[in-house]
């Protein structure tokens, strides 16, 4: 956290548009890249928010919540051309060093339970975030359903890293307990699809029952 914290004050202090720049590919880069889960999405955007209180910051909030969110959506959609054109054939086991087989059974189970929905709260998880897409672009997602809930997420995304750091990223206990709070988000943003599922399990017994007694009253 804190070479990341020292990275993008420098990139701050430079005072050009290489620092916009950089801090759009790698959100770029994150969200788009299947092989590149691993760099920072939720913490860059925090700490984007954070260094734009500060005073004399070349970070313009506003600018940050544009340039972000279109990397986000330029991202998935990269993505999802790439699940879409060429997923058969880097789901095979010679990619399997850069692509983790775990990650992607982890994100099928995301998309079973959840459905097209996971494209919008995938984007709070880390790791799956990036396979989401990718995995959409497989199974072959109608587009437009893709790029609805592609647009919704990324909004929602970055607006809740940056605006979170904008906000609260300077105060101690909300800096040193960052993965806390993300975690707590991506929970919250569960609940919804939770209470939907837990009522569709609650009713599949009854379902259930009602067929049969249909299926006995047809015999008799």
């Amino acid at each position: 956290m804190l070479n990341l914290n020292n990275f993008v004050t420098s990139l701050a202090d430079q005072g050009s548009w290489v620092a916009y720049s950089i801090i759009f590919l790698i959100i770029l880069c994150e969200t788009g890249l299947v092989i590149m889960p691993f760099l920072p999405g939720d913490s860059l955007l925090f700490l984007c928010g954070s260094i734009a209180t500060l005073p004399h910051s070349f970070f313009n909030v506003e600018l940050l919540l544009i340039l972000l969110s279109f990397a986000a959506f330029l991202g998935d959609s990269l993505n999802f051309e790439i699940g879409n054109h060429f997923g058969k054939s880097l789901t095979k086991p010679k990619w399997s060093k850069w692509i983790k087989p775990n990650y992607l059974r982890k994100t099928n189970d995301f998309f079973k339970c959840y459905g097209s929905n996971a494209v919008l709260l995938g984007r709070f998880a880390p790791i799956i975030r990036t396979l989401v897409p990718f995995t959409a672009g497989i199974s072959k997602m109608p587009y437009h359903t893709f790029a609805f809930f592609n647009v919704c997420g990324g909004i929602a995304w970055v607006s809740l890293g940056i605006l979170s750091g904008y906000f609260f990223g300077n105060i101690p206990l909300v800096k040193n307990h960052f993965e806390l709070l993300m975690m707590a988000i991506i929970v919250i943003s569960l609940l919804p699809i939770l209470l939907i599922k837990f009522k569709k399990n609650i009713n599949l017994p009854t379902s259930h029952k009602t067929l049969k007694g249909n299926d006995l009253n047809e015999k008799k």
